[in-house]
Formats: structure tokens, sequence, C-alpha cells
């Protein structure tokens, strides 16, 4: 979720921003990359969920702590990404550039991404297509890049980046450029919320909502 503090005039975020797509495209590789500057050819596969944390110092007011979940591959068939994508109010997916399979599997990771999570306005959370490990391309996959503008307009996803966790191509670019949209929703979002004198809580109504939306 979105938890802002005001200290001596510095905002303080925290982003939950999710990782997904398909078993073995490089969703833990890219967060080490990102989080700790390291990359090894030997990690395990994520069974669940696993988390990292990685604190951004935006600018001279601004802090961000991002929580990025690493969500495996076989999960989207679970019934535990919703709770999983719950409060996330961003997203990666990433396919195998060498793989032609892993991106095909891209659309549905989009559209459960979308089932499962929305901005509090009711619109989809910004979400960024990794092209993972172009630096073991022969041409292939993102050779294209109109038809890869075009997929992302389509399906919505606000930008595309071709990455390398093992030769650390276009990560950190593809994180700034995603904290970016959040926080550009985050201040039109602050800017509109209601009046909270004026907010009167119908219990009723909370009640019959249910634990099952």
């Amino acid at each position: 979720g979105i938890i802002a503090t005001m200290t001596e005039q510095r905002k303080e975020y925290l982003f939950k921003v999710l990782v997904i797509g398909e078993l073995g495209v490089g969703k833990t590789s890219v967060i080490k990359r990102y989080v700790h500057q390291i990359f090894s050819q030997h990690y395990r596969a994520t069974i669940g969920v696993d988390f990292a944390l990685k604190v951004v110092h935006w600018d001279g007011e601004t802090l961000i702590r991002l929580q990025l979940w690493d969500i495996a591959g076989q999960e989207r068939f679970g019934n535990m990404t919703r709770v999983y994508y719950r409060e996330a109010v961003g997203a990666f997916i990433v396919f195998d550039a060498t793989r032609a399979s892993t991106f095909e599997a891209v659309n549905k990771w989009k559209n459960d991404l979308d089932n499962k999570v929305t901005l509090p306005d009711g619109r989809n959370i910004p979400t960024v297509l990794l092209g993972n490990k172009i630096d073991q391309m022969r041409g292939g996959l993102l050779s294209n890049k109109q038809q890869m503008d075009n997929y992302c307009d389509e399906k919505g996803f606000v930008a595309w980046f071709e990455t390398s966790a093992k030769a650390n191509i276009n990560i950190d670019e593809a994180a700034k450029y995603l904290i970016d949209k959040i926080l550009d929703n985050e201040r039109s979002y602050s800017r509109n919320l209601p009046d909270p004198e004026a907010l009167e809580l119908n219990k009723d109504d909370d009640e019959k909502s249910g634990c099952c939306r």
C-alpha cells in the first residue's frame, strides 16, 4: 500500500511493486541486480512469493521504499495471487527475450493483474514490460520496436524495456520510469482525496460487501 509521512518537509513513501511473469524469465535476477547490484547464474526457482526492499533517494524531498514482490511463475494458477497483488501500486511483467513462449504468456499475466488489482480510482496500476536476457539475443523477439510499441499500447503497458540483469542493461532506467508513473498517480490521487471531515462511513454497506469480492 501507500504510506506517506512528512518529516521536515521530506516525503516518505512505501510502494508495493509486483514482479511477475513465467518461470525462469529472470524475475529474481532483475530484482537482485536492482536492489543489491549482484548477478548469479544460480538462483533457485522462487516458490510462492519473495520480497526485497529498495530504498530510493528520489530527490532532496522524497524518499521511497520500494517493496518488490517476486511472484513465482507457477502462482498464476493458485488462488493466492489476489492476496499477493493487494495494495500494489505498480508492476513489472517480465519475459525472456530469447523464449517466445514466455512472451505469449505476458497477455495472461496482464489480464490476471488487471482483474485482481486497481488504483483507488479504479484505473489499472502502471505496468512496465521487461524483455529480459537481451545479452543472449541473436536478433529475435524485440527487433521490431514499432510492433512492441503497438503491443504495449494495445495491452495497456506504460512502457517496455529491453533488459539484462546479467549485463546490467536498463534495470535502473525501467525502475525509474515506473516510480515516476507511481508518483504521478500518487500526486493526482492525493489532490483528489475527499475532505476527511466530510467522510461519513456507511457501516451497513461495508458489511454487505463480504469477503469474496
